[in-house]
């Protein structure tokens, strides 16, 4: 494996997922291999592990394991391609670590991080039409303040989208440096990256359509598993969270329980751990992603 990503909660998340070592899993988010590695180090010679990233930089780390199909797909697709990979009765359990790989925030060129001069892209699929330069540029006022209050929870979420506009009057923000300029009086002293964080959270949401592919995949997901699999995501933000926490507890995104005749819950899942499980003060310590990282772990009915 390269050093392209190190993976959160490794022993915590993996150690949930499987079951039977002889049974198949899906890491719904490859990148730079870890979770899926270890997935595969501890299964037998007939386990196997299905894997999914957008990112082609992601998919150049397929280790050589017969026991691995990697797949170019959002994961939101997850169900359709199990049932296409030959598992039309469900798989043994999904894990997905949510969020930003390492290398695509320490790569400059991709513009996910204001660190570096870049242009503003954060397509997480380079193949993908829309950049964070478009939206920037593209969305009206109200769009943008919606996707920065949304999105970022960005404080002043008004001012700074009319800032933007403003600023894109002259010309066009294009890169990493400009949209710091374009909204630079703004931002608070001694917070500056926090703040700017939120921004760029918020826009990378939106290029990527994050918080609708979590939607779908969780509901994929939970039509993916066999009764008794284990569905478990690490999430990074209270947005993801929250939407991944609403789906375990009450089968929908918006956590409103839809009881049947009896008056029985009828979410297909339940929660393995009521709270989640949080990295320790030494994994923290030497990967700062893992600060806010939650492992919340569900199984399927039946």
């Amino acid at each position: 494996m390269s050093e392209y990503h190190t993976p959160v909660l490794l022993d915590e998340s993996v150690s949930a997922l499987i079951g039977s070592t002889s049974g198949t899993y899906a890491d719904a988010t490859f990148g730079g291999g870890g979770h899926t590695g270890e997935i595969l180090r501890r299964l037998s010679p007939e386990g196997h592990v299905i894997s999914f990233d957008r990112d082609s930089d992601a998919i150049a780390n397929k280790p050589d394991d017969q026991r691995l199909t990697l797949i170019r797909s959002d994961f939101r697709w997850i169900h359709n391609h199990v049932i296409h990979q030959g598992y039309p009765e469900g798989i043994d359990g999904i894990l997905a670590d949510l969020g930003v790989s390492s290398h695509q925030f320490d790569t400059a060129e991709r513009g996910f991080s204001f660190r570096y001069e870049a242009p503003l892209d954060m397509r997480m699929n380079q193949e993908a039409s829309m950049t964070a330069a478009d939206i920037v540029n593209g969305y009206g006022q109200e769009e943008l303040e919606r996707i920065l209050r949304l999105y970022g929870e960005v404080d002043n979420s008004r001012r700074i989208a009319q800032m933007i506009c403003k600023a894109r009057e002259a010309s066009p923000i294009a890169t990493t440096t400009g949209l710091g300029k374009a909204i630079e009086a703004a931002l608070p002293k001694f917070a500056e990256h926090k703040f700017l964080a939120k921004v760029y959270q918020a826009l990378r949401i939106e290029v990527n359509q994050e918080m609708r592919s979590l939607e779908k995949f969780l509901y994929g997901a939970a039509k993916a598993l066999k009764p008794g699999g284990r569905l478990v995501v690490i999430t990074y933000h209270s947005l993801e969270d929250r939407m991944v926490k609403n789906f375990i507890k009450a089968g929908n995104i918006e956590g409103k329980a839809v009881k049947d005749f009896y008056g029985n819950t009828t979410a297909p899942l339940k929660a393995v751990n009521r709270k989640p499980i949080l990295p320790q003060e030494s994994e923290i310590a030497v990967n700062t992603r893992a600060r806010s990282a939650k492992l919340r772990i569900a199984e399927k009915d039946g």
